[in-house]
């Protein structure tokens, strides 16, 4: 099974990083959000990715193009430019990037793709945004439900920093910006019938908009309830907190392929 991730948008609210990468590029702990997506789904077997591009979308064109180059030692002789590598780490995943235009919304991006997933079932999500949803989980109970869509419905985080208060007016605990234990968002981490790409119309479709209400008026649509930890990175408060996340080593989304 395919996994889609929408990798084109502009990412305003970071624009103090996004003004010279994609959104998707942004690190945490050295390596780009989008590369811990990914490694998420490849540690439950996932590893044929589709990544849908748009904005400076090169730059993600560059970085897979030179991954092996980053991640291996190597010799390389200048006569020739023969490269020898060494201790070589490597991978079995494999990226398929495409282009999906500039000003594409998300359901005209998904769109674009029709040709490559064909006619088979997929999962998409989006490329800002890292949890500890079970894919394996989610991909079983889209199969047993037997609908055109499932989405992972995700605790938001607060805004601001949560107040415990007794009766008194002490504070008895301050959480900042935790999840918010009432109420539910749309987290991503979609599976997709094949279907579904005939609930979009052009590249204007925003996914979450007209598709995604037709399918849930259509009784096509289940949830996926994800208790756990999710984290989208709309802003520089949000990528600090993440890599800080990662530099103390308790990241929910670490996991190893």
């Amino acid at each position: 099974m395919k996994t889609v991730i929408l990798a084109g948008g502009f990412g305003t609210r970071l624009s103090e990083y996004t003004k010279l990468i994609p959104k998707p590029m942004v690190e945490i702990g050295g390596k780009p959000i989008l590369w811990h997506i990914m490694n998420h789904y490849a540690h439950y077997g996932y590893k044929d990715f589709v990544v849908a591009l748009g904005y400076k979308g090169e730059v993600v064109k560059d970085y897979f193009l030179q991954y092996y180059a980053r991640n291996n030692d190597f010799t390389i002789d200048l006569s020739n430019g023969s490269v020898e590598y060494i201790n070589e780490h490597t991978r079995d995943w494999r990226v398929t990037l495409v282009d999906t235009g500039a000003a594409s919304l998300t359901g005209g991006r998904v769109k674009r793709l029709e040709h490559i997933i064909g006619n088979e079932d997929f999962m998409m999500t989006y490329g800002d945004a890292v949890s500890d949803v079970n894919i394996g989980e989610l991909v079983s109970r889209y199969k047993s439900a037997g609908k055109l869509a499932m989405v992972t419905a995700v605790h938001p985080t607060a805004r601001f920093g949560e107040l415990q208060i007794d009766d008194h007016d002490f504070v008895r605990s301050f959480k900042e910006k935790p999840q918010v234990n009432q109420g539910w968002i749309n987290g991503g981490f979609f599976v997709l019938s094949p279907k579904v790409f005939d609930y979009i119309e052009n590249d204007l479709t925003t996914f979450e908009a007209e598709p995604l209400e037709r399918l849930a008026a259509e009784g096509q649509l289940k949830t996926y309830r994800h208790e756990g930890f999710w984290q989208c990175m709309d802003t520089a408060r949000d990528r600090d907190m993440l890599n800080k996340m990662w530099d103390e080593n308790r990241a929910p989304w670490r996991l190893t392929t």
